[in-house]
């Protein structure tokens, strides 16, 4: 019911995921394929589980250089259309054809681009926190801190901008545990390459059922940034009020209830 396992992407990187599927034996589920943000990982999204899992075959990928995914060579270019290979190809090696897809703001951002250049590929998307891009926002910045300071380090100095200043202390020191475990060389390739792209312009290719779940008190760019997605032709729209980046980290009871029933009122 609870599967650890890995697969190789076709330019030769070992990724890690995980599926959750307390399905019925004899049904065959919908698979629910979640996407982490950066600096995270599958392991992030475990309160959601629970809720999901009883209904459907629920996927949480390591991306590339992430959690217990392979970290490329240093000297290995970094492009967006390769990461978002490593979904299509991750759903290829599972075996499945299309996907609601969760995605929290980077992994949101490999959602958005699965969903306007395989559309074949997902059923629904629902984005947390995840706006076109990471253009519009300060993370450029984050570099120098993370160089000077570490990854721990510098998201413990930047906590409020990613909880709520009442978080529970266990869960603000789990969630820098968590995010120290990554390489910050990568991460910081990672960011730079999610802060140089903006592709409001293109979100109307987006066709499937959208579920956009804004964070109220947006500290990562702006709320501006997610007036794009009022475009899209089949859109819903929910609003965090008061809750800084991290809504996924913070209330993930909501966040997970939220998903059930956009994709129960939707889906059936």
């Amino acid at each position: 019911m609870t599967e650890t396992a890995r697969f190789t992407t076709s330019d030769g990187l070992s990724l890690a995921y995980d599926i959750d599927d307390f399905t019925d034996p004899w049904q065959r589920p919908a698979a629910l394929l979640m996407l982490h943000a950066a600096m995270g990982s599958a392991r992030r999204y475990f309160a959601w589980v629970p809720h999901l899992a009883r209904e459907y075959r629920v996927v949480r990928l390591d991306l590339r250089g992430h959690g217990n995914s392979q970290v490329p060579p240093a000297e290995a270019p970094l492009a967006l259309d390769r990461l978002v290979a490593d979904v299509a190809e991750f759903l290829d090696h599972l075996g499945v054809e299309r996907a609601h897809i969760v995605g929290n703001s980077a992994g949101g951002y490999l959602g958005q681009q699965l969903a306007m250049t395989r559309p074949a590929r997902v059923r629904s998307l629902a984005l947390f926190g995840s706006t076109p891009g990471l253009k519009n926002s300060q993370a450029p910045s984050w570099i120098p801190q993370i160089q000077a300071k570490g990854l721990r380090g510098f998201l413990a100095e930047t906590i409020s901008d990613r909880l709520p200043r009442d978080a529970d202390p266990g869960l603000v020191n789990w969630f820098l545990d968590e995010a120290g475990r990554n390489d910050p060389a990568y991460i910081a390739k990672f960011v730079l390459l999610m802060a140089s792209y903006d592709w409001s312009d293109e979100v109307t290719r987006i066709r499937c059922p959208t579920l956009i779940v804004i964070p109220g008190g947006e500290t990562v760019g702006s709320i501006a940034n997610y007036e794009p997605f009022r475009r899209l032709g089949d859109v819903e729209f929910r609003v965090y009020d008061g809750l800084p980046h991290n809504i996924c980290d913070a209330v993930p009871d909501r966040c997970a209830e939220d998903v059930r029933d956009f994709l129960r009122r939707r889906f059936g």
